[in-house]
């Protein structure tokens, strides 16, 4: 979603999906989004620990890191009705020259002055790698007293990641499936981690699926749904909600028709604010999610806009600093 993948995103987004989907915004704005009525898959791998001793288990683990005091948060302002602006950023907004190889950061613009809320990514691309600048991002959320939210990549592991974490988590890890979710809840809890010692607050985490160059999902997409299902159940064991950032098309493509249900954070590429707005319609449902969120790229930014009615409670999906 950022910098060489935000690319390779617009590519994905232009061929398969714009040509693919009729807009709803030629309807006279932008419809509550509703759910598909097609039967689909909601689970492809099942836990086998006990929902509330995984729970405990991820809190204590979690406990064990060091973890920056998070501020209470203000109640956020009454908003009129009407879709608010945002940002997201991570990795590419860092200085130049820092991060993996694979993903030196870029020094790209910070938010417009007019973004009411930042949606941070704790990542550098891929799963167990950290934001190089995290922390220096949220303190610059913090001293304009926006609201914040967090997303993190989910990514495909490699074999020696399996091998370590494969077994640690709620998920039978001695057989393939259960190894890939238990790594996947790893990534998350690791994301976790992060996240609390940089001091950043947020209701939610939001789980970007999509295409990661250099770190590709595998051909089996029933194998990359047990590690995005794990990610998921990782962040709301953490205590978190949790939602979905991608595309119908890149969704499809990653884990097929699975349908967590969860919320979503809707892309819409290098368009515009109207067509960000129109992704919150019915004909843009990902996985069988409310839309919450609309992004769409302009003056090299991710910008981002509310779905309606989502200005009213604006505390369930970010936090107020």
């Amino acid at each position: 979603m950022r910098g060489p993948a935000a690319a390779l995103l617009v590519l994905v987004l232009s061929a398969g999906v714009l040509s693919g989907c009729s807009s709803p915004s030629s309807e006279g704005g932008a419809p509550t989004a509703t759910l598909p009525t097609s039967p689909r898959p909601t689970s492809v791998v099942a836990p086998t620990a006990d929902p509330e001793t995984a729970r405990l288990q991820a809190l204590a683990q979690l406990a064990e890191q060091a973890a920056a005091r998070i501020p209470r948060p203000r109640p956020a302002a009454p908003r009129p009705a009407g879709a608010v602006l945002g940002a997201d950023i991570s990795w590419p907004q860092c200085p130049k020259g820092l991060g993996i190889p694979e993903r030196r950061t870029l020094g790209s613009p910070l938010p417009l002055p007019a973004a009411e809320y930042v949606v941070i990514g704790l990542t550098n691309g891929p799963g167990f790698t950290t934001n190089p600048c995290l922390t220096d991002q949220v303190a610059w959320v913090r001293e304009r007293r926006l609201l914040a939210a967090a997303y993190a990549v989910v990514s495909y592991p490699d074999a020696a990641a399996v091998a370590e974490h494969g077994g640690v988590g709620p998920y039978d890890g001695r057989n393939d499936l259960g190894a890939l979710a238990n790594t996947g809840y790893q990534q998350a809890l690791a994301n976790v981690g992060a996240m609390r010692a940089a001091g950043l607050g947020s209701p939610i985490i939001w789980v970007d699926v999509e295409p990661v160059p250099d770190f590709a999902w595998s051909s089996d997409l029933v194998a990359n749904g047990a590690v995005v299902e794990g990610a998921a159940r990782a962040y709301a064991d953490a205590g978190y909600r949790v939602g979905i950032y991608s595309t119908p098309y890149l969704w499809s493509e990653t884990v097929g028709d699975l349908a967590l249900g969860l919320p979503e954070w809707r892309a819409a590429g290098q368009t515009s604010r109207t067509e960000a707005l129109a992704r919150c319609g019915s004909d843009w449902v990902i996985q069988g999610g409310r839309a919450i969120l609309g992004q769409w790229v302009e003056q090299g930014r991710d910008q981002n806009v509310t779905c309606p009615g989502v200005e009213a409670h604006l505390g369930r999906w970010f936090f107020q600093y």
